[in-house]
């Protein structure tokens, strides 16, 4: 009878740890100081694999125990594997990929990260499941529409940023996209996300995508919108906002909005981005100095077709090595070798369509200063509003410094600032039954007129100081300027010009809008030029 209990109690342990490594189980691994969570099913089926913090599920796994208490994963479409040990009701192992093994402790159950701007139904707009095609590729997308919508209705294809994301352009948990489609159907805005290809829906290889090819996904899904709505604009974070901005200098769109969008070249966004990144790791001036020189001389080389550069001897410690080795493998990717040459600033005085655009002062990944300087430099159109919005990083979320390191860990998808603002500037640009007019004629009489009454301060004429002021001012229901404010600067003394002459404009016929008269918002630019 003992020897009967003894080999029931021996099997039941052994099953109790079998069954210990089923179900859902997850852990996080830490990848230069940013936490990325990893879950694991395993179900006897069709065991899978989550990155849910890079919108990542269901990935396929190839399961094995190959001794009690152990487990054992491949995950081919990653090349990545991990290997574990049952320990006090824990999985204790290490996560592989490239090379690189990672420590990795598993827990069972699903930890929920909190995200409290996520939408969550019943909405008060609907949303339609719809597909179209970019050439063989088939894109899966939600189209949002709000109540009451028309023809009239703005309507806005979404366009993510760099690496393949789902439709709500999902990381760390977060659903920026879904979020920000949420806010424009409330305020009856309709839009149309979709996933990038070889994601979700998305058919096509996403190995072999460039920004070129996301440029027209895009446009095929502008062209989707178009069979059912007048207007229709690009909103694009990160790459997607540049993607807005070539969509404009080619005339293909109606209306701009770019959030945290490069405007400056891939290369100079990549060095700066890396130099960020090492100096928040704790490497040093010279270091990063040496690895930004290094990679300097290797987009140089991808540019031009010469041998790409080695690391050695250039007296870099070896986690840079390593690190740049990783580099040389994805400088051969067709996304890179784009990406490096793109630069939209030649191009940006073609635009002729409205723009805003947006970034935070925290920004790592895209610097904001630059780009949205190279933005107001370029843009010459009437109509663009720059800014940067304080203390927001890359997604646009209130942080502490801005580094990627801490997107996991804040609760905020999206500022609701940045929110309101876009609300607050599509508003605006809602189409008018009939535009206000000035002495019977269109906005270049009134540009005319401004030029024809500017007088050059003395001291700034003396002094050289040229440029274009952009003023703000709004034509209201009797046709009356106010509101007038200068949004990019040039000078005091042509600053005040500028709203001198713009503040004693004669009243203009009003717009209209559904049969009332409406105010109206102009950006305007005065152009101070010496001869």
């Amino acid at each position: 009878m003992k020897r009967i209990l003894s080999a029931a109690v021996l099997l039941l342990a052994s099953l109790s740890v079998a069954f210990a490594q089923t179900g859902t189980w997850s852990g996080d691994v830490e990848v230069q100081g940013m936490k990325l969570g990893i879950v694991f099913h395993f179900e006897e089926e069709n065991p899978t694999m989550d990155v849910p913090d890079q919108g990542a599920k269901g990935l396929p796994i190839q399961l094995t125990r190959p001794e009690e208490g152990k487990v054992s994963v491949k995950i081919p479409s990653i090349a990545a594997s991990y290997e574990g040990q049952l320990q006090d009701g824990k999985i204790v192992g290490s996560f592989s990929q490239m090379g690189a093994s990672l420590p990795l402790t598993l827990t069972p159950g699903l930890r929920k990260l909190n995200r409290p701007q996520t939408p969550v139904g019943p909405f008060p707009y609907a949303q339609e499941e719809v597909t179209f095609n970019n050439g063989d590729v088939v894109l899966s997308g939600t189209l949002t529409l709000p109540e009451g919508y028309s023809r009239k209705t703005l309507a806005l294809v979404m366009v993510t940023g760099s690496g393949q994301q789902n439709r709500d352009e999902e990381i760390f948990e977060h659903k920026p996209f879904a979020v920000i489609a949420d806010a424009l159907a409330r305020a009856g805005f309709a839009t149309l996300r979709f996933d990038d290809r070889g994601v979700g829906g998305s058919t096509g290889d996403p190995e072999a995508v460039t920004t070129d090819d996301v440029r027209d996904d895009a446009l095929a899904a502008v062209k989707l919108l178009r069979e059912r709505f007048d207007m229709v604009g690009v909103l694009g974070h990160s790459e997607g906002g540049t993607v807005a901005l070539m969509l404009a200098e080619d005339k293909l769109i109606d209306f701009a909005v770019s959030l945290a969008g490069m405007v400056v070249s891939g290369e100079e966004t990549l060095i700066w981005q890396t130099a960020q990144a090492l100096a928040g790791a704790g490497v040093d001036q010279d270091g990063v100095d040496k690895y930004s020189q290094l990679l300097r001389e290797a987009y140089a080389a991808l540019r031009e077709g010469g041998e790409i550069p080695s690391p050695e001897g250039r007296g870099l410690p070896d986690m840079l090595k390593q690190s740049y080795y990783g580099v040389q493998q994805q400088l051969r990717t067709p996304f890179l070798k784009r990406f490096v040459t793109l630069d939209v600033r030649p191009r940006l005085a073609e635009i002729k369509c409205p723009v805003l655009a947006l970034n935070g002062t925290k920004d790592q990944q895209v610097e904001p200063e630059s780009n949205l300087g190279a933005l107001r430099k370029g843009l010459k159109n009437y109509d663009h509003q720059i800014k940067t919005v304080e203390g927001l990083n890359h997604f646009l979320q209130h942080c502490a410094t801005g580094s990627p390191t801490e997107y996991r860990e804040i609760e905020e998808t999206v500022a609701p600032e940045v929110l309101d603002e876009i609300v607050s500037w599509l508003e605006l640009h809602e189409p008018l039954d009939v535009k206000p007019t000035f002495k019977g004629k269109d906005a270049n009489a009134f540009s005319r007129w401004v030029s024809e009454r500017l007088v050059y301060p003395a001291k700034a004429r003396r002094n050289g100081i040229t440029g274009t002021v952009m003023v703000a001012f709004t034509v209201d229901q009797n046709g009356k300027v106010g509101n007038v404010e200068v949004v990019d600067s040039v000078d005091p003394q042509l600053d005040a010009e500028a709203v001198r002459v713009i503040s004693s404009s004669p009243r203009w016929k009003p717009g209209v809008k559904d049969g009332q008269q409406v105010i109206v918002h102009y950006t305007f630019p005065v152009i101070f030029q010496l001869r």
